[in-house]
């Protein structure tokens, strides 16, 4: 399987302007410059979209690594926290809410963890990830 999106880029750093889609069409030429990446200005950048992708795919990965417990969630809610400084992306930082009924505390954070370290996004960030975990019954 692959997938694709691709980005095109007009002037220079500071006063270009930049848009990219993604091939499924999900995403079709979403605006992004200078100031949706390096300041607080409305829009998005690569950081949030890699947020995106870490806890989309984490919130899989946990599903997959709970239901090899016998345990299926009712939901599974993560919010992801990229941060770049110095031109580096040096920490993911998860904050993950499990909702399973009568599911072990120590299960849930067992299968979190082996989520974390087997997530494909996780695997292709060679960062520092850190974990919050809460689990309701």
């Amino acid at each position: 399987m692959k997938r694709s999106a691709n980005a095109v880029w007009n002037g220079g750093l500071k006063d270009g302007k930049g848009k990219f889609s993604v091939a499924s069409g999900a995403i079709k030429e979403q605006k992004f410059g200078f100031r949706t990446r390096f300041e607080d200005a409305p829009g998005t950048n690569p950081e949030e979209l890699i947020a995106a992708a870490h806890a989309s795919c984490f919130s899989m990965a946990l599903s997959a690594k709970l239901g090899e417990k016998g345990i299926v969630p009712e939901a599974i809610e993560t919010a992801c926290t990229i941060t770049f400084e110095n031109l580096t992306l040096s920490r993911s930082s998860l904050k993950t809410t499990v909702k399973a009924s009568g599911a072990a505390k120590a299960k849930v954070e067992e299968a979190a963890q082996a989520a974390k370290a087997g997530c494909p996004i996780s695997k292709v960030l060679k960062l520092d990830i850190e974990l919050e975990l809460a689990v309701v019954n």
